[in-house]
């Protein structure tokens, strides 16, 4: 099964100001987070942030910040105990235009399904791993989305406790992959006209 860009929307979880500096890699998890994120916006995929308790922790990182159309703060580790994030991957089908009694009782039910496919394929990445990362992606998984962790773009204070989250969420049927297998399975040709820009956000 690979990622389809259209049914995609990315969640960054975490990139914030006062934990970045304790994370194992920091700023190679900054430089794959900021690249994803460049991702999004070239292949219009919906962006979301979160932050933890961000009074305390600060803001996520610019570049992290710049590419989401809207950062929720929270308390909870796992950013789906919460509603607004689920609410704005998942938001309510608008009714069909016009006025569907008109139309015979079996066309009826086709109008008030969704006009668009739904956007079911959630990437996340974030830290710590094996915290908020790691408890974000088994909510969304319990909300019965199809989620995929960005390595690459993960981390958490030791490698251990990074690579425990890996295996946990790869055990509970979460896809796996790196920054790169998202750019190409996104670009999915050299004839896509914005693979120029893939190649130069990679390199």
């Amino acid at each position: 099964m690979l990622l389809d860009v259209e049914r995609a929307q990315l969640v960054l979880v975490d990139y914030q100001a006062k934990l970045m500096p304790a994370i194992f890699e920091a700023q190679q998890v900054l430089q794959r987070a900021a690249i994803l994120g460049q991702l999004a916006t070239l292949f219009d995929v919906p962006c979301w942030g979160t932050e933890q308790n961000p009074a305390k922790l600060g803001a996520n990182d610019a570049r992290v910040r710049a590419a989401c159309r809207e950062t929720f703060a929270k308390m909870y580790f796992g950013a789906c105990a919460e509603p607004d994030l689920v609410q704005a991957l998942r938001p309510p089908v608008k009714p069909a235009g016009g006025n569907a009694r008109s139309l015979p009782r079996h066309l009826q039910k086709s109008r008030e399904q969704p006009q668009q496919p739904s956007r079911d394929q959630i990437l996340v990445a974030g830290c710590e791993a094996h915290v908020c990362l790691l408890q974000t992606a088994l909510g969304l998984l319990e909300e019965e989305f199809e989620v995929w962790v960005v390595t690459d773009a993960c981390s958490s204070r030791s490698e251990r406790d990074r690579d425990a989250a890996f295996d946990r969420l790869a055990g509970a049927g979460v896809e796996l992959v790196t920054t790169e297998m998202v750019a190409f399975e996104w670009c999915q040709t050299a004839e896509d006209p914005r693979f120029k820009q893939v190649l130069a956000l990679i390199k």
